[in-house]
């Protein structure tokens, strides 16, 4: 019997992710009088994608967990997708992933156990790719079918990348395209075409090995992934870690060219509307025609977001062109002058 998985989940990736708002409401809770450590090098307080705690003055461990629901049907390609997400955090760091744990949870009344085993399969041959064991992990009875890993890596100290570190002038990078959230909401809604998913797919399964090279770089100044909070939610928090503002161009954006016939049809995620509540306010759009459907749509395996030292635009185009990304800015860092600290503009 075919199982098709997103039928049995509320949400679909990172799209079920708690809005920016209700999570730093409870890390305003959670977060009271914490005790400092010398040796955390990156905690939460820039909201960045791992932990990094230095193991002594020249190397630090680097740690992450991340889970969903299905975002597609086929079992095995949820368990890799899941597996790619996770270790993502990982890549965004600058760092080099070391080991996985899996973390699965599962409706065992309604979806029979070996099909759980094709997800960790799907999981464990995304960890494999990544030259990694998935050496454990947890599991539990739950309502709706969860996966996801809890992943482990090193990073030379002088390497990490972290969000905070962008600066007034940096050109600003996307390395994958824009579009996931639009098109899974589609399949959903048995809208989607099978040419459009395969594509989707292709792209959430390809690991952001890039980050490791890009954490030797000096002229790159911050790294972050692109998930669940849009690419407008992680430029903010490039942002607002240092009191920095943003410029991003519409006609810069890396978009799948399947877009617009699902937003001609109403597929717009409930994440998108949710991030857009949470941090519309500290947005400007230049004008009217303009709307948040693109820069606020969950990502679920997405691109890394770069900023790089003008200075260095050519070096840091031929280095990804070698590594096969055609990349051309997206948007710029600048100083703050306005209330808002990311202004969206039709072109450069």
């Amino acid at each position: 019997m075919q199982y098709r998985l997103t039928e049995f989940s509320h949400g679909a990736g990172c799209g079920c992710k708690l809005s920016p708002s209700v999570l730093s409401e409870i890390l305003s809770t959670s977060d009271q009088q914490l005790p400092s450590f010398a040796h955390l090098l990156v905690g939460n307080e820039t909201k960045d994608d791992a932990a990094v705690v230095a193991l002594d003055d020249h190397t630090a461990i680097v740690s992450t967990t991340d889970f969903f629901m299905p975002i597609v049907d086929d079992p095995f390609d949820f368990g890799a997708i899941a597996a790619t997400n996770a270790i993502s955090d990982i890549y965004a760091m600058g760092a080099e992933p070391l080991m996985a744990i899996a973390i699965l949870g599962w409706p065992i009344d309604k979806i029979p156990p070996e099909v759980a085993g094709q997800v960790v399969s799907g999981g464990r041959s995304v960890c494999t790719a990544a030259g990694i064991p998935l050496a454990g992990g947890h599991s539990i009875d739950a309502p709706e079918p969860i996966f996801g890993l809890a992943v482990t890596g090193k990073v030379p100290i002088a390497d990490v990348k972290r969000n905070q570190d962008g600066k007034v002038g940096d050109l600003l990078y996307l390395t994958k395209p824009l579009g996931i959230g639009i098109v899974t909401t589609a399949q959903k809604r048995k809208l989607a075409e099978p040419e459009d998913l395969d594509t989707a797919k292709r792209s959430m399964l390809t690991l952001n090995t890039i980050g490791q090279s890009l954490g030797r770089l000096p002229y790159v100044h911050a790294l972050t992934d692109v998930t669940g909070f849009g690419l407008a939610g992680h430029v903010l928090e490039v942002c607002e870690a240092t009191q920095i503002g943003a410029e991003i161009f519409l006609d810069r954006l890396p978009v799948f060219g399947f877009v617009d016939k699902y937003l001609a049809q109403g597929c717009t995620p409930g994440g998108t509307h949710r991030n857009w509540k949470a941090y519309g306010s500290k947005i400007r759009l230049a004008t009217s025609d303009q709307n948040y459907t693109i820069i606020a749509d969950p990502q679920t395996s997405g691109g890394l977001l770069v900023s790089v030292d003008p200075s260095y635009k050519s070096v840091f185009e031929a280095e990804m062109q070698t590594a096969g990304l055609d990349l051309q800015p997206i948007g710029r860092l600048v100083k703050k002058d306005q209330p808002e600290y990311l202004s969206v503009l039709s072109s450069w």
